[in-house]
């Protein structure tokens, strides 16, 4: 190599170094938090499943009545059944004297009349299985199955709820802290028009108003859980509105959409993040408390509120088993969900970097 290219070489700038973006950095600290990898993984499951109760692949006969009535699960085993003639002869037997059934009860003598009759009915129905895996409900119905489609509603109105209500307070709270001046008196106006009516109130009666139905739900929700995350945004928005990232785009002539929403959100977004997790499971225990007063999904559809609300009278009479799956259900999905986001917050919190 002749001096002349080593010194042409020597003169060529070195290329700069660019550094990954806030989404790629963000993902690469994901990647190492083995209990936020697990939580995505779950959570991940979960929208498969409904996706697939949603397109029919599984759930679909949810209604079908494919058991006895209060079938037990597989594992304990069909129940043993006495009947009343079997219960009568039982009595009978303890007894040292010999007793005319007609003498304890005068139907005894068309028992078998009525047997001999019932066996030359021809049945139609089709066979119902003793046990299901997860049991079944008073009718019969696959647990498994109605916990599967409740899935569906539940995670879909609590997840959809919550992207309204965090789409809402994230545009009213930047704009209220950015803009300030005239807009942000006259949204904080609306802020507290909201949060003077009690919550629950409000949410009763709107549902009252507008009926049951999924749409229904979502929009209450949406329409009066914003204000929690409105305050915040809009705290953290005058507080970034004047910092020096903020003053540089504003240099370079950047617009005010693109400094509220390209500079600033990307460094709030664990905060909003942080809400739309305490928002989803909010709202799916806000679902599951309308339709356990009748007043969420309607009569025809199943959620996991309709589910614990059956448990109800089934636990009484010691069948549990519905009230056990919708329980593990909620409760595996609201904990992936959570720590899902709380990693993901660490991951985009601009002071853990």
């Amino acid at each position: 190599m002749s001096i002349s290219s080593i010194a042409a070489d020597a003169a060529l700038p070195a290329a700069p170094v660019q550094s990954p973006g806030v989404w790629k950095a963000a993902w690469r600290r994901l990647r190492n938090d083995k209990v936020g990898m697990v939580s995505l993984a779950i959570v991940v499951f979960f929208l498969l499943l409904i996706l697939a109760a949603a397109i029919g692949l599984v759930a679909k006969d949810w209604q079908k009545e494919v058991g006895v009535p209060n079938a037990p699960p597989t594992f304990m085993g069909p129940r043993v059944e006495v009947s009343t003639a079997d219960a009568l002869a039982s009595v009978v037997a303890k007894d040292a004297k010999p007793v005319d059934l007609s003498d304890i009860d005068p139907l005894a003598p068309k028992y078998k009349e009525w047997e001999e009759r019932a066996s030359q009915i021809k049945v139609t129905e089709a066979p119902r299985a003793d046990t299901l895996p997860f049991g079944g409900d008073r009718l019969g119905r696959d647990v498994l199955a109605k916990a599967i489609k409740g899935a569906e509603i539940s995670i879909f109105v609590g997840v959809f709820a919550a992207l309204v209500a965090t789409i809402i307070g994230t545009l009213l709270g930047a704009l209220a802290g950015y803009a300030g001046g005239k807009t942000g008196d006259l949204l904080e106006w609306v802020y507290n028009v909201f949060t003077s009516i009690p919550g629950i109130l409000l949410i009763f009666a709107l549902a009252a108003v507008l009926g049951r139905g999924i749409d229904t739900v979502i929009v209450i929700l949406g329409l009066t859980g914003w204000t929690g995350i409105y305050r915040l945004v809009r705290a953290e928005y005058i507080k970034h509105r004047s910092r020096e990232y903020v003053r540089a785009a504003e240099a370079i002539g950047a617009s005010h959409a693109s400094r509220m929403f390209v500079h600033i959100l990307p460094n709030v977004s664990h905060v909003i993040l942080v809400q739309l997790s305490l928002f989803t499971v909010a709202f799916i225990k806000a679902e599951v408390i309308l339709s356990f007063l009748g007043l969420g999904v309607p009569v025809d559809q199943v959620s996991w509120g309709t589910m614990l609300s059956e448990a109800q009278a089934e636990l009484v009479l010691g069948f549990w088993w519905q009230l056990v799956a919708a329980t593990v259900f909620m409760a595996v999905f609201v904990t992936a969900f959570s720590l899902f986001t709380d990693a993901l917050r660490d991951a985009l919190d601009p002071k853990l970097r």
